[in-house]
């Protein structure tokens, strides 16, 4: 089986949208990426930190998930990283009311010794220089490193943000990341530019809209499944990415058709995140309800066409 190493944020998140509003829950990207792993055959590990506040059921659902926490770091003394954010009417904008770093500020990972010969790396976002840390710890060259970061990266930590982009296989960042990383309007643009910088593969995320896949002259583009409600949308990226990455590593195939469905995949499992608040919605997801949803995926996009 193959081995899926996924670094990232496991926190609080404090959430409000036009249709409610949460105190601390469960939230963090390596969260929502390992829920969303842990629907493949993969052996699943997490690297990240929390505080002594963390509450130990939230310990309990990972590894019944069965995700591998021995490099999920407990600072006793501390507190975990938290952050709280006010959504808007059409849910594509928010707001951050609050972001406490807490454990996070002085976070020196550690990969699990069973894990520094994972198949498939997925650098959830977080400061460079951890990620970069992540990376020299690894003693065999992974099949893919799976990059995803954010435009406060691009602001604060440009240089070793371009140093961890030259090291990965895939880039994952959405829309107006990809404008402002590259400078260019054009989505086709940015992500040749993007390919320029490293990464073979690049993923756009474009929300409501759904993503695009780019590799060379190849673009393939997947939808966004129309819902009739959408509550909370945060950690849908995330999730997004947890698909992808575990279709991936059950797979071990890193081939343009394969990440196509990759794509299909992340995007079937991030439209069940948005469905709750938080990762209530993943962490009651079955099989067979994501069968069903990647069946209405391939009615949405299958048609028949008459060429002269």
């Amino acid at each position: 089986m193959n081995k899926l190493l996924v670094v990232g944020t496991v926190a609080f998140d404090a959430i409000e949208t036009p249709f409610g509003k949460t105190d601390k829950i469960l939230g963090g990207a390596a969260t929502y990426i390992a829920l969303s792993a842990s629907h493949f055959d993969v052996n699943t590990a997490i690297v990240s930190v929390v505080g002594g506040d963390f509450p130990e059921e939230y310990l309990t659902l990972l590894k019944n998930k069965n995700v591998d926490i021995t490099g999920l770091e407990v600072v006793k003394e501390g507190k975990t990283f938290f952050w709280k954010g006010k959504y808007h009417n059409d849910l594509n904008m928010r707001d951050t009311l609050d972001t406490q770093l807490n454990v996070l500020e002085n976070f020196q990972p550690v990969v699990p010794e069973a894990y520094t010969d994972s198949d498939i790396v997925m650098l959830g976002n977080l400061h460079p220089a951890v990620q970069l840390s992540v990376l020299e710890q690894l003693t065999e060259k992974p099949k893919m490193i799976v990059l995803d970061t954010m435009n406060f990266w691009m602001e604060h930590a440009w240089d070793l943000l371009l140093e961890v982009i030259k090291k990965v296989n895939v880039i994952t960042i959405n829309d107006e990341e990809a404008r402002q990383l590259t400078g260019e309007h054009s989505l086709v643009k940015a992500a040749q530019k993007i390919a320029t910088m490293g990464p073979e593969y690049v993923v756009i995320k474009k929300g409501e809209h759904g993503a695009l896949l780019f590799h060379g002259n190849q673009i393939f583009s997947a939808p966004a499944l129309p819902l009739e409600e959408v509550f909370d949308p945060t950690g849908a990226g995330d999730t997004f990415a947890g698909g992808f990455v575990g279709f991936v590593a059950q797979s071990g195939n890193i081939s343009f058709e394969n990440l196509k469905s990759a794509v299909i995949y992340g995007s079937a499992l991030a439209s069940f995140c948005v469905e709750k608040f938080g990762t209530e919605r993943m962490e009651s997801l079955e099989s067979n309800s994501l069968t069903s949803r990647l069946q209405q995926f391939q009615e949405l996009t299958h048609y028949d066409i008459l060429l002269k």
